[in-house]
């Protein structure tokens, strides 16, 4: 045993599962949970290792709202509402450019209500985040060039 492991320093590693049934458990005991982003599915508007979400647990979410959600393969992603199609929810990230998640609203485990960009909060609900979130979903058929142009910046 380590120094740092005897003093309790060493860091702590659980695996996803574990985890998100953590994060799941606090999020319907009514706790708000924040997360650091990791991955590159939400780019542009949630970027790996410099953006943290702020989740709350919401009986209402709307297409545009970004969820965690756990998937029915039992893996979980942090997504935004694409389209509602009776019970359906399909789900996709800002950086996909085709692959969508179906999930049911009993799935959703939380709603991210702000985001930490650069040091700054950003409610989700603002009409600027809202006016962009839409835009980018109605520019689809040409995201691909978009992200391209991002990405190299």
């Amino acid at each position: 045993m380590t120094d740092k492991e005897k003093r309790g320093d060493a860091p702590v590693q659980i695996n996803n599962e574990a985890f998100f049934e953590e994060v799941t458990r606090m999020l319907s005991d009514g706790f708000a949970v924040t997360l650091r982003v990791k991955g590159s599915s939400m780019f542009p508007f949630l970027r790996d290792g410099r953006d943290r979400v702020t989740l709350r647990k919401t009986d209402g979410v709307e297409v545009g709202d970004i969820v965690l959600a756990r998937l029915d393969n039992g893996t979980h992603v942090l997504h935004r509402i694409y389209k509602k199609r009776g019970e359906d929810i399909a789900l996709m990230g800002d950086g996909n450019l085709y692959a969508t998640e179906i999930c049911k609203k009993e799935q959703i485990a939380g709603k991210v209500m702000t985001i930490m960009r650069s040091g700054r909060e950003v409610s989700c609900r603002s009409l600027k985040e809202r006016s962009l979130s839409g835009l980018w979903r109605g520019l689809l058929p040409v995201r691909r060039y978009l992200l391209y142009f991002l990405r190299r910046m």
